[in-house]
């Protein structure tokens, strides 16, 4: 079969057969009467088992020795090639995310296609002054995408480059919805420290929908994230948060920023007096310990009312010395004022 009848019908071109025969990979091995070289059946088989290995992505070379040395082995060729194509489909893939969120920034030229660049250059630095000037310095950009900065925000370990992060996020200007619903899916997240990060960036946003998303996270299986909505939800004066805040003085952990915000949120005497009760029923309860009773004790300082009053003048016959005196304190200071 001649070179044209062979590209016809294996959809090789003329061209590629030419280059193959001049690497030696597939020379034809026939003549035709009038003296032309012809492929037999052995040649174009070969073209379609090199064809079959190039779609793997071997190089020509490695085609030809696959099929010349009869001692080759492709288990690591084979493992090389699944490492090559994981790499490249990362790097595009990173490519893809990059045009992705500068198409979603709208820029209106090539300035501002450069600016972004810079800015996501930036803050995937591995200098954490890089990142945190990176993210002080896109709080002011409006073509700053929204997506690279949330990420940013719940990748980031430094604390300080974190803060910068969170900061820029609540002054964006677009960011919104947007960031508030790439930050819920950071709660949901397997990973605790990225969970973390979601919730506290959701508190840094000072609007309704954030408030309620912060309501939605008291019910969260991580206590840590139930910690820091009730927290924020406490100071943006929101009642549903008391019984998490009292269950953060109960815990431990935070407590002196719980028994704040259950002081700022006794200011109504309707609010004064389930908080003072609701301290009152955890220290009448088997699980809290000593250290909890006494935390309690004291975040009864900061609430108002008779509740709190009555409560503090009976713990200050309390068994626990220490409670007894914290309590006798109290009332002095109450007394006082």
């Amino acid at each position: 079969m001649l070179i044209g009848e062979v590209a016809r019908r294996s959809g090789v071109s003329a061209r590629m057969l030419r280059h193959y025969d001049a690497l030696g990979l597939v020379r034809p091995t026939g003549r035709s009467d009038a003296g032309y070289r012809e492929y037999s059946s052995e040649d174009i088989r070969r073209i379609f088992q090199i064809e079959s290995l190039r779609s793997l992505g071997l190089s020509l070379r490695e085609a030809g020795r696959a099929l010349d040395d009869p001692g080759f082995a492709p288990a690591q060729l084979v493992d090389d090639l699944i490492r090559q194509t994981r790499e490249r489909i990362a790097a595009e893939t990173e490519l893809l995310t990059r045009l992705r969120r500068i198409d979603a920034a709208e820029p209106a030229g090539w300035e501002d296609v450069l600016q972004i660049v810079a800015l996501l250059h930036a803050l995937g630095s591995k200098s954490a002054g890089g990142r945190q000037r990176a993210a002080l310095s896109s709080a002011g950009e409006a073509s700053m995408p929204v997506e690279a900065l949330v990420e940013a925000a719940l990748s980031e370990r430094d604390p300080n480059v974190a803060g910068a992060l969170r900061w820029a996020l609540a002054r964006l200007a677009r960011s919104g919805d947007d960031a508030l619903a790439l930050l819920a899916e950071g709660l949901g997240s397997p990973a605790a420290e990225v969970r973390e990060r979601a919730v506290r960036s959701i508190a840094e946003l000072a609007d309704d929908a954030a408030t309620t998303l912060l309501r939605d996270a008291l019910t969260h299986p991580d206590l840590v994230v139930r910690r820091h909505a009730a927290l924020e939800l406490g100071a943006r004066g929101v009642a549903g948060a008391i019984p998490a805040l009292i269950d953060i003085v109960v815990e431990g952990t935070n407590d002196v920023e719980a028994a704040d915000a259950l002081s700022a949120l006794a200011s109504s005497p309707a609010s004064a007096d389930q908080i003072a009760s609701g301290l009152v029923d955890r220290l009448g309860g088997d699980a809290a310990g000593p250290a909890a009773r006494r935390r309690l004790t004291q975040a009864l300082a900061g609430i108002p009312g008779a509740t709190a009053s009555r409560a503090l003048a009976e713990l200050s016959h309390d068994e626990d010395r220490a409670v007894a005196l914290t309590a006798t304190y109290i009332l002095g200071i109450r007394d006082t004022r």
